[in-house]
C-alpha cells in the first residue's frame, strides 16, 4: 500500500552556485559517503550528482510529509548506487522506498514512492 509520495526538482545551476559560494554546503547535505562520490567527479557532473541527491533527499521528505527540518535532516537520509548504479535510499524507516532520478542539461528531478512493508 502507498503511504506516501513526493517529488523535487531543482536547476542545477542553483547548486552549482552554492557549492562555488558556500564551502560548507556540500557538508550540510551531503553525508560522508556521499561526499566522497561526489569528490570523485568533475564539473557538470559533480554538480548533477550533488543536485540529484538534494532532489531526492526533498521528495522523501515531502513523501514523509514532514519536510527537512526537525523531524528529519538532510544527513538523515544518504543515497548511494546498487551494483547496477541504480539509486538506492538509506534512512532509518520501516518503509519500502522507491527513487528515481533523473537529469536534464538545466534540471536534477527525483521522485519518491513509500510503500508499507507490512501486507
Amino acid at each position: 500500500m502507498i503511504v506516501g509520495v513526493g517529488i523535487d526538482i531543482i536547476e542545477i545551476e542553483r547548486i552549482e552556485k552554492m557549492i562555488e559560494g558556500q564551502p560548507k554546503f556540500t557538508e550540510r547535505i551531503l553525508t560522508e559517503n556521499e561526499r566522497q562520490v561526489a569528490c570523485a567527479l568533475k564539473g557538470k557532473r559533480r554538480s548533477e550528482f550533488v543536485a540529484g541527491r538534494f532532489a531526492a533527499k526533498e521528495a522523501y521528505s515531502k513523501a514523509l510529509g514532514t519536510g527537512i527540518g526537525k523531524e528529519v535532516s538532510f544527513l538523515d537520509i544518504e543515497i548511494m548506487n546498487d551494483e547496477r548504479g541504480k539509486p538506492i535510499l538509506l534512512a532509518d524507516t520501516s518503509h519500502t522506498i522507491h527513487l528515481s532520478i533523473s537529469h536534464s542539461r538545466e534540471f536534477a528531478v527525483a521522485q519518491i514512492v513509500l510503500e508499507s512493508s507490512s501486507s
